[in-house]
């Protein structure tokens, strides 16, 4: 049985350029050339804003998810920035992530910190 490969990416810095050249553009190139099973973009913090608001973030993260990029967002987060309405509407998944999230780094999953 082979082993499922999943890789998280930890999306903390709102800069727009290295949200677009590493987050957005490894996420979607991994699963373009099957590189990982799942790939998973966690927003926390200012990136929810960014996310939500800024066009060119939308258009990618749009693109991102159409070749199975998963995007899921802090709600705490998206509730301060009041943000958690249009991540929805975006297909973003909005919940609570302290305990799953400290549950993937004790298990060891393949995490990127962006």
């Amino acid at each position: 049985m082979s082993e499922s490969k999943n890789i998280y990416i930890l999306w903390t810095n709102d800069n727009v350029e290295t949200s677009r050249f590493m987050v957005l553009f490894y996420s979607t190139n991994s699963m373009m050339n099957s590189l990982w099973d799942n790939v998973t973009v966690i927003l926390w913090g200012a990136p929810v804003k960014l996310a939500a608001e800024n066009d060119g973030i939308i258009e990618e993260m749009k693109a991102a998810q159409h070749v199975g990029v998963k995007f899921s967002a802090c709600l705490s987060c998206a509730r301060k920035f009041g943000v958690v309405e249009k991540l929805e509407e975006l297909g973003v998944e909005v919940f609570p992530w302290v305990e799953p999230f400290t549950d993937l780094v004790k298990n060891g999953e393949t995490i990127i910190y962006v």
